[in-house]
């Protein structure tokens, strides 16, 4: 029996239309996983749900496309 993973990031987006693009390109790259931005919280959470969740590799991609983004502790 496999077990969802949830990870918390830290970014720093700041706009709707680039947290927009932002999540079709998490979307479009890992389709089975559960993912939102919260612009509202003071540290623009990134919230991913699902199973084999490489929080390396997200933040690679977020960070390629000119964002900060890290594991929020």
């Amino acid at each position: 029996m496999s077990s969802n993973i949830v990870e918390v990031f830290k970014t720093n987006i700041i706009y709707k239309k680039d947290a927009k693009r932002i999540l079709k390109l998490l979307a479009h790259k890992y389709p089975n996983l559960k993912i939102n931005i919260d612009l509202g919280d003071c540290d623009k959470i990134l919230r991913v749900e699902g199973e084999n969740l490489e929080s390396e590799k997200i933040i690679e991609l977020i960070s390629t496309n000119g964002y900060q983004c890290e594991v929020l502790v």
